[in-house]
Formats: C-alpha cells, sequence, structure tokens
C-alpha cells in the first residue's frame, strides 16, 4: 500500500462549520469552550489517566466526584454509570433484569435502537400505539390494560420521541408502574440536558441521557441513571474478576469523550434553567411556519425543541425543479441553514434548540423566500 494514495484521509473537514444548524441529534451536543478545551487537552490517547495514577475511573477524585455526586443529584437517581450511548444502556437494562422470552412494553414512538436492544435479549415486545396524525399521541393510561394482560417484565417511555417531539406523562406511569411493580426506563435522549428531568419525580427505576445528543458532549457517551435497588442487579461483579462489574465489561467509558461531559457540566446546569425560553421559540417556530402553509405533527401547543412538519408545498416544488427533491437542502445551504435531511421536501422534522431568536427568523424568512421564487 502507498501512504500517498491515502492521504485524503488527512484532510477530514466538516462542510456545514458555522452554518444555522437545525439537526435534532446535533443541536444540543455542540461544545462549550470549554470542551473544546478537553477535546484538546485529552484527545492525545488515553490522556485522560495523566490526572490519577490509578487504571480505573473511581481512582480519578474529580471522575469519581462527578459520578458518584454531580450527575446523581442531576439525574434524581441514586447510582449513575457512564455509558457508551442510550442505546447501549437500554440492552445493559434489559439484559441484567429481564430473562429470553420475556415481555417488555414500549411506547409506539419508540427509537428503532430500543426494538434492536430487545431482540438482542431474546425479548418479545408489545407496543402500547400511538394516536396517530396529526398528534402521534401516547397515553399512558394505555399502558395499564396491557400491564395486566401480558404482565411485562419492563415498561419503557421515550421522552420525548426522536420523530414528534411529544411529551407523555411520564410522572403518570410512574404511578401506574409503582402500581404494578413493574420496572420502568425512561429513554431520555432528547431531554436529559436539555430541559429539566428527574428519574425520582417521574417514579422510574432506571434514566438514560445522552452526551453527544443533548448533554453538550463529543459523543459517542451517555449517562444510565438507576434507582439503589437495582445495584446488585446491574452492578453484579465477574466471578472471575470480582472487582469488575459485568455489564459494563470491567470498567466504564472513559477517555475524551468523558473530559467533554465534565467539562461541559457546569454549563448544561444552566443551560436547564431556560427551558421555558426554548419552548417559547419552538412554539413560536412552529406557528410561523404554519402560517406558511406547513403542518406541524405532534403535540400543541408544543413543549420541546424537536418538531415534526409535513410540508407539501415544497414537495409540489420539487417535482417541477431541476435538482428534484435535493433543491431544498441546496436552497437552504445557500442561506446558511443545514439540518434537514437531503432529499426530503414531503415532511421532515428539525429542532430550534441551537437556534437563537434571530436566527430562527432567518431559517422563516429563508422559507419563505424559498417558497415564493422557487
Amino acid at each position: 500500500m502507498n501512504k500517498e494514495d491515502f492521504k485524503k484521509f488527512e484532510k477530514l473537514e466538516r462542510k456545514n462549520k458555522g452554518l444555522i444548524n437545525l439537526n435534532p441529534i446535533q443541536a444540543g451536543g455542540k461544545l462549550t469552550k470549554a470542551a473544546e478545551n478537553a477535546l484538546i487537552e485529552f484527545g492525545d490517547g488515553y490522556s485522560i489517566y495523566d490526572i490519577s495514577p490509578g487504571l480505573e475511573l473511581m481512582e480519578m477524585p474529580i471522575i469519581k466526584e462527578f459520578i458518584q455526586d454531580a450527575l446523581p443529584k442531576f439525574l434524581g437517581a441514586d447510582i449513575v454509570r457512564i455509558i457508551l450511548g442510550v442505546r447501549e444502556g437500554i440492552f445493559i437494562v434489559m439484559h441484567s433484569i429481564t430473562k429470553p422470552g420475556d415481555i417488555i412494553l414500549v411506547d409506539g414512538n419508540r427509537h428503532y435502537t430500543t426494538i434492536i436492544a430487545a431482540e438482542r435479549v431474546g425479548l418479545k415486545v408489545v407496543e402500547v400505539p400511538n394516536s396517530g396524525e396529526p398528534k402521534y399521541k401516547i397515553r399512558v393510561e394505555d399502558y395499564e390494560d396491557l400491564i395486566k394482560k401480558h404482565k411485562p417484565s419492563l415498561i419503557l417511555l421515550t421522552y420525548p420521541d426522536g420523530n414528534y417531539g411529544n411529551l407523555p406523562d411520564a410522572k403518570k406511569l410512574g404511578e401506574i408502574a409503582k402500581k404494578y411493580k413493574v420496572p420502568y426506563l425512561i429513554n431520555g435522549a432528547y431531554s436529559v440536558g436539555r430541559m429539566p428531568i428527574s428519574m425520582k419525580e417521574f417514579g422510574a427505576d432506571f434514566i438514560i441521557g445522552s452526551g453527544q445528543k443533548s448533554m453538550a458532549s463529543a459523543g459517542p457517551i451517555g449517562v444510565l441513571g438507576m434507582d439503589k435497588k437495582w445495584e446488585k442487579v446491574l452492578l453484579r461483579k465477574s466471578k472471575i474478576y470480582p472487582q469488575q462489574e459485568l455489564e459494563f465489561l470491567g470498567s466504564e467509558l472513559r477517555g475524551t469523550a468523558l473530559a467533554t461531559l465534565i467539562a461541559s457540566f457546569p454549563f448544561i446546569l444552566e443551560r436547564i434553567k431556560n427551558w421555558n425560553k426554548q419552548v417559547e421559540n419552538a412554539q413560536w417556530f412552529s406557528r410561523e411556519m404554519e402560517k406558511l402553509g406547513l403542518k406541524q405533527m405532534g403535540d400543541k401547543p408544543h413543549k420541546h425543541d424537536l418538531m415534526f412538519f409535513k410540508t407539501e408545498p415544497f414537495y409540489k416544488i420539487s417535482l417541477k425543479h431541476p435538482k428534484t427533491r435535493f433543491f431544498l437542502h441546496y436552497e437552504l445551504k445557500k442561506r446558511g441553514i443545514t439540518g434537514i435531511k437531503p432529499g426530503l421536501t414531503k415532511h421532515f422534522k428539525l429542532s430550534t434548540f441551537a437556534a437563537s431568536k434571530e436566527e430562527l427568523e432567518k431559517v422563516i424568512d429563508a422559507f419563505k423566500e424559498i417558497l415564493k421564487t422557487a
């Protein structure tokens, strides 16, 4: 192999840097300056170990304090572990507290990785259906009859879901779970780090958050909070290496991503205090979009930054446009806007989270102009 043939690998560049980014996956993961510094500081090999002579995370004082004190208070949990990501956390919970053939209940708006995790464990999945168009609402009361019928080993709620941004009544579901003594897991990939949320207040047994989606961190990384009653189950030790936790393969995630998660944490604590303003921006944006003939699906008035729109006017333009269904992507990029999946014109989802009110006004003006001139 000739090194010169692969020089292109040394020139990785971001194509959308500096643009207004509406991508829900990226909106809450933008690094703080402190996290950018941590990325550089600890991006050299496994240099996070330079802060401690030991090899285990819990031998590093600042990391120990973060995991054992700061994160549990933040999540409203008794115990927290650092994980590779939300899907891994869901799998860990399922693998620990269920057995192959068990039935679990999940919301109909769940992420596909919930099903993949269940399949890997060998579980049978029963979905609590949503209400369909236009709200796609999950009624948590619908869990109750299914709990009576199926006697599940676990119930899961996606809060909010990654398509419509709906926020079901998680606290009410906690009351139902407690009534029937069923373990309750919240997938908070788009809530933990964006908005105030507490596992204990919702009456859940487990909560999972995403660092790269919502906690201003360089992923992949996530957090898994649990009630102390599950400690001996989830944190059970290896028989051969009795100091190592089996489900975490002997060690939690460490390295550069963890450094950025810690560095961004003070910012996250302040950011969630402004959640009401984020909701105001999202509701304003939804109203302005609907004035253009675009229809927001999901909860109304909307209570989250992630939204789904049916966009028939753009679809009609795409049928005649030279760039076909990719025209919207190019038109937005010319105006300094990115984050909507290329090729989508009939419907798309977006997030207003990372944009200021002024930037959102610019987005609305761009949509208006495209509809007039395309």
